[in-house]
C-alpha cells in the first residue's frame, strides 16, 4: 500500500502544504451495535465513485492499549475515544477526503457535537435500522460483542428521528446501492443543517 509518492526534498514543492480545494462528503451510518453498518460500509467504499475511506469507530476502540480499565472510569474513556473520533472525522473531510464513517449515535451530546464540527450540507446521515428481536439474535451468533449492548442503544440512537435516508430491511448491498444513488442528488436541506438549526437551538 502506497503511503509517500517519491519526491526529490530539493523540490520546492516539497515544503509546500497542499491546497485543499473542497472538503470531502460524510456518510454518517448511524445505527446500534450489531445493525449492520459495518456490512454496508464495506459495500459502499467499493461502489462509490472516487477514494473514499471507511471510518468506524472500532477502530479507534482497538488502538487503546490492553491495560484493564475501572467500571468507574469506563464511561469517561468512552467518551474521550469518541470526541477524540469526532474530531479525527472533522479532519480528514476537512482535508477533502471522503469518509464513511461507522457509528452508533448512541448519546445525545455525540450527535450534538458532530452538528457542530462537520459541515451539514457535506455530511449524509443514514439511518441503519435492524428490529430489536433480530439484533439480539446478531449479538448472540456473533460472540464479539456485549450481550444487551443493541437494546441499550435501541432506544436513543434514532430518537432524534431525522435522517436524509433509512436502510431499514434492506441487505447490504441494497443498502449501499441506495445511498451511491442518493448521494449525488441529495436534497437539501440535508438532515444535519435541519437539526443543527432545530437541536442547537435547543441547547445552551
Amino acid at each position: 500500500m502506497a503511503t509517500e509518492a517519491a519526491v526529490g526534498t530539493a523540490d520546492p514543492a516539497h515544503a509546500r502544504i497542499p491546497d485543499t480545494a473542497a472538503g470531502g462528503t460524510v456518510i454518517l451510518l448511524n445505527g446500534t451495535s450489531s445493525s449492520g453498518k459495518t456490512s454496508i460500509a464495506r459495500e459502499l467504499v467499493d461502489i462509490l465513485d472516487g477514494t473514499w475511506f471507511h471510518v468506524p469507530v472500532d477502530a479507534f476502540h482497538a488502538m487503546r492499549c490492553n491495560r484493564e480499565i475501572p467500571d468507574e472510569d469506563l464511561q469517561a474513556e468512552i467518551d474521550r475515544t469518541a470526541k477524540g473520533f469526532h474530531r479525527a472525522v472533522a479532519g480528514m473531510a476537512a482535508g477533502g477526503n471522503n469518509l464513511v464513517v461507522d457509528y452508533p449515535l448512541s448519546r445525545r451530546w455525540r450527535l450534538l457535537d458532530l452538528l457542530d464540527l462537520l459541515v451539514p450540507e457535506d455530511t449524509v446521515l443514514v439511518g441503519v435500522r435492524c428490529p430489536l428481536p433480530e439484533l439480539e439474535r446478531r449479538e448472540i451468533a456473533r460472540g464479539d460483542r456485549q450481550l444487551g449492548l443493541a437494546a441499550m442503544q435501541y432506544g436513543e440512537v434514532h430518537s432524534h428521528e431525522l435522517h436524509d435516508l433509512d436502510t431499514s430491511l434492506r441487505s447490504p448491498r441494497e443498502s449501499a446501492l441506495r445511498i451511491r444513488d442518493f448521494v449525488p442528488d441529495r436534497p437539501r436541506p440535508t438532515a444535519f443543517e435541519t437539526l443543527r438549526r432545530t437541536l442547537r437551538k435547543q441547547v445552551p
